[in-house]
């Protein structure tokens, strides 16, 4: 099917035009007027704008006359500021504060200052603010957002093309920024960032910006926003993936354009903060639709930090009620609800069925109860992922998930390097390969379309927009069409342990299965098929990698081979073995990311075990000892006696004279096709 990822970037194109008028005070009252509210603090407003602090008076937020400052910001959870230590003068209203919090430079403090809470109806804004104090010295932010994450510029994608198009903007004392408001108000949040240096606001103006019609003859889009499971990787990051990745290659794409701005770590609350929910909105059209996952990191046990990612149920329902469903609606689009899936216990055991991980906090329940309530469409992947689980099998959902083990990939996490095993000594059943992505993005569809035989209007609108080719599948429950690189004996048993390296290899066309759509895992590799295979992965030419005469593949055959196709492809090492090599990405460095710290120290690339500890190098053929010596000690091939998956463990036993498995030498191939590509690639391309 076509690789459709590279239009990602194309939802951040255009410009948004801003709707200004000036209202008068009597207009300002008015929660529905399309006017632009002016207020004033300095006590010589100008015609059409609010007069606040005349006199000296520090007003009360009073629901008579919509404005006026409070004590708690609407934030989750709310946050304390300060009233009774406004002054209010011929500069503006400004408070300083004796002490800054000490915890500044984490998710967690709280420096007070002041929230002046404005009246506004849910929609989209252009908000200037004048402070009474320069910008080093105050912290502006709307509605609980995390202004540190909006003033530099970040991408809201791992491969860097999806960039926030809605910055906040603060040159001296002048600060603005677009915000799409979902609550019936709007808070300026004016905080110090030094100790007793006062800080506050002269003026503040709110201008409408209506909501944007889709230019004639361009397909709308479609918006997936959730956490890592929907994330689009990129090959550093290999096996990793998301349904949202390889979500796009299943619809059409002269009828829809399907945009990810998922990312790990995210939940309702930490997606708002940053500003990715804000700048999604903007970026959208009237009648574009958001598909939201969030529940797994909102199960986070920091609902009490100021940036923290969990909530309570009660949390997560304001989020949706309060925050995102107003805010999407008022801008022209189409919110649709995906419960999360359900974890994967790592140590499930083969008499056990699986069963939803969610037992604490429910959050899919929750989910569908609000989207019964409040009309929007729900996709019941939750229930629909436990379904699957049990029916394919302990064997084929445990190695779909992120079950790793030595020399699978050069890939990292954010603990280090995974080609000797997960860094973190678990089958993480969260995160998953992309076998099991395709089958989330299937059923999430196919979930739509029973929506829509049952008269769901927005479920039969995306159900249109898919390939015809895909709508066939769903008809007829059979997708092998869509996904012919599922082969029939890979599917469930034994025959699934490396299945997402075998689907690979097959879909890249490298390996090939029999006319009866069998790959037959455990068979001999032929070393002629693995050769040309290999050059195929690599990028080589036809004539690279002679000198190896055809029959049963030997490991010690296949460690020279991969020696020789390392030295024909690379002239330096590639950056999986040197940038991912036992470092861990540290708070302050390029890339990172709080809400993707796990803590832990970095793990190394290169073979845990040394060379001359193996116990039988000696029975390599001569003619291969040098060439297999350098491949091991690159990483390249590494012993499969003794480990694990979900295990960070190096066995001493090379076995160079074992005959290598159909699917042991998909293993070897997908681990040298990762090592070739870019790094900050996306990780699904074929």
């Amino acid at each position: 099917m076509p690789n459709n990822h590279r239009r990602r970037a194309l939802a951040v194109a255009g410009g948004f035009a801003l709707a200004a008028c000036v209202a008068t005070p009597a207009v300002l009252a008015r929660v529905d007027s399309p006017g632009e509210l002016r207020f004033d603090f300095t006590g010589r407003a100008a015609s059409g704008a609010v007069a606040v602090g005349t006199n000296g008076r520090v007003p009360l937020y009073d629901a008579a006359t919509g404005h006026g400052f409070v004590d708690r910001t609407a934030a989750l959870p709310a946050r304390a500021v300060h009233t009774q230590g406004i002054r209010c003068g011929s500069d503006g209203c400004t408070i300083a504060e004796p002490a800054v919090d000490a915890n500044a430079a984490t998710d967690h403090y709280n420096n007070f200052g002041m929230a002046f809470r404005i009246r506004a109806a849910p929609g989209a804004y252009a908000i200037k603010v004048r402070t009474t104090s320069d910008a080093a010295d105050t912290v502006v932010s709307v509605t609980g957002m995390q202004t540190s994450r909006l003033v530099k510029p970040v991408f809201w994608d791992a491969a860097g093309l999806v960039p926030n198009q809605t910055p906040v903007t603060a040159r001296g004392r002048d600060w603005s920024y677009r915000y799409a408001n979902g609550r019936g108000f709007i808070d300026i949040e004016i905080e110090p960032a030094k100790a007793g240096v006062p800080v506050g606001v002269a003026q503040i103006v709110l201008t409408p910006i209506a909501p944007q019609a889709r230019a004639a003859g361009t397909p709308p889009a479609l918006f997936t926003l959730g956490d890592s499971t929907v994330k689009t990787y990129t090959f550093d990051e290999a096996p990793m993936s998301g349904w949202g990745q390889v979500f796009d290659g299943l619809f059409d794409p002269a009828r829809v354009k399907v945009l990810n701005y998922s990312m790990g770590g995210r939940s309702f609350r930490n997606a708002y903060a940053e500003g990715r929910l804000n700048d999604l909105l903007m970026a959208g059209r009237v009648g574009d639709v958001v598909m939201i996952q969030f529940g797994h990191n909102d199960e986070s046990a920091d609902e009490t930090r100021r940036y923290g990612r969990g909530a309570t149920e009660a949390m997560y329902e304001e989020m949706i009620r309060d925050v995102y469903l107003p805010a999407i609606r008022a801008r022209g689009m189409v919110p649709v609800f995906v419960t999360p899936m359900s974890r994967v216990n790592g140590a499930q055991k083969p008499d056990e069925p699986y069963v939803n991980s969610f037992a604490k906090r429910r959050f899919p329940d929750l989910m569908k109860k609000l989207g019964a309530g409040l009309g929007v469409t729900t996709v019941d992947l939750n229930a629909r992922s436990i379904e699957y689980y049990n029916s394919a099998g302990l064997d084929a959902i445990t190695a779909m998930v992120m079950s790793i083990e030595a020399g699978e990939t050069p890939g990292k996490t954010n603990d280090g390097s995974y080609a000797n095993g997960h860094p973190a000594n678990k089958i993480d059943g969260t995160h998953y390969k992309e076998a099991l992505a395709k089958q989330y993005a299937r059923l999430v569809v196919t979930e739509l379309a029973r929506l829509a035989a049952q008269g769901d209007q927005v479920a039969a609108g995306i159900v249109a927009q898919l390939n015809g080719d895909v709508r066939q599948a769903v008809a007829a429950g059979d997708w092998s069409a869509i996904y012919p690189e599922i082969a029939n004996d890979i599917r469930s048993g034994e025959g699934a342990y490396y299945r997402n390296q075998i689907e690979k290899l097959l879909q890249l066309g490298a390996l090939r299965k029999d006319a009866h759509g069998d790959f037959h895992p455990q068979a001999p590799m032929a070393t002629a098929e693995f050769t040309g295979a290999l050059k195929q992965v690599m990028g080589l030419p036809a004539a690279a990698l002679p000198g190896f005469a055809d029959g049963p593949l030997t490991r010690e055959a296949m460690g020279a081979m991969l020696h020789d196709a390392y030295h024909a492809r690379f002239t330096a090492k590639p950056a999986y073995m040197t940038d991912y090599n036992g470092k861990t990405i540290l708070p302050g460095s390029p890339g990172y990311d709080p809400n993707l710290d796990s803590g832990a120290q970095g793990a190394m690339y290169y073979p845990l075990v040394r060379w001359a500890q193996l116990e039988d190098t000696a029975a390599i053929a001569p003619a291969y000892a040098a060439r297999v010596r350098d491949a091991y000690e690159l990483g390249l091939i590494r012993s499969d006696a003794g480990i694990a998956r979900g295990k960070m463990v190096n066995g001493r036993l090379l076995e160079p004279r074992t005959v290598v498995t159909r699917a042991k030498a998909a293993k070897a191939l997908y681990f040298m096709w990762v090592l070739a590509q870019p790094p900050k690639g996306e990780n699904d391309r074929h």
